[in-house]
């Protein structure tokens, strides 16, 4: 059961595990997993001074279609009382926070985070594992949690589907939570979504080919063809200039194309 480093992994075939109680192992996080298929090996990253777990892992299997199998059967199953939360590793750090943080109230008592997973997920990307608030002492639910998407268009669909819905026979509320700051402000701001809007953009365009054109046309341009979009020519034609007539089809090479100067638009004599 060797712990090989990221960078060996087969990224396709590995899921990451988050929100992994302290007590959990790596033989019982293999053991956990077969469920979905053949486990090649499991990594759980340890602090370098303490020792000890840092609440997530990797969880490599033997082709990509069990890690996929893993992801739907084993994503928010609870370890210990905190369900985990599983998805593939080559995407995980990848998803941006953007605020798109929503506050679920009125919570029945016998809602988790699950529930609230798959409830909420048909909305769009959850960047996280929901989270229900709890006593800490009995571990019950005081009846409202949290749920973060990836973007802005997911948490808005949300709001206005759910909000007032019945959910475990409660009607729920559903709107933008308040942030961590304490100075009483909700996500969802107009600030927070243009970030999030150009953030977007940038990891796009970051992919995107260059599609800006020389001020020189392109080599081997057909005489007759107009010249590329956004292209500026960058000297004037001289007074008096006449252009040459378009070549009729089938017309020899060179048909109707002025001499060089010295006079330009001079007939060619012929």
């Amino acid at each position: 059961m060797a712990a090989n480093k990221v960078e060996e992994r087969n990224q396709l075939a590995t899921v990451y595990v988050g929100n992994i109680d302290d007590r959990a192992t790596d033989a019982l996080v293999w053991e956990l997993f077969l469920q979905a298929g053949p486990v090649v090996n499991v990594y759980l990253p340890k602090d370098r001074v303490t020792q000890m777990a840092q609440g997530y892992g990797f969880v490599e299997f033997m082709t990509e279609e069990d890690a996929d199998y893993a992801i739907k059967i084993m994503n928010m199953i609870k370890l210990y009382g905190k369900p985990l939360r599983v998805n593939k590793a080559t995407s995980d750090k990848q998803t941006l926070d953007v605020g798109a943080t929503l506050f679920v109230g009125n919570l029945d008592l016998a809602v988790d985070e699950k529930v609230l997973y798959d409830t909420f997920s048909a909305f769009g990307t959850i960047i996280s594992t929901p989270k229900i608030a709890r006593d800490p002492s009995t571990s019950a639910s005081k009846g409202y949690g949290f749920v973060s998407f990836a973007n802005f268009e997911a948490s808005d669909a949300a709001i206005e589907a759910m909000n007032g819905q019945f959910l475990a026979n409660r009607s729920i509320t559903v709107s933008y939570a308040l942030k961590k700051d304490g100075k009483g402000e909700r996500h969802g701001t107009p600030a927070e979504r243009l970030l999030a809007a150009q953030a977007g953009r940038a990891a796009s365009g970051a992919q995107m080919p260059n599609r800006m054109f020389a001020d020189i046309p392109p080599p081997n341009m057909p005489f007759g063809a107009g010249p590329p979009p956004g292209f500026a020519p960058s000297f004037a034609p001289p007074p008096g200039f006449v252009p040459p007539p378009m070549a009729p089809m089938g017309a020899p090479p060179g048909y109707g194309v002025h001499p060089p100067p010295p006079q330009w638009g001079t007939p060619t004599g012929r």
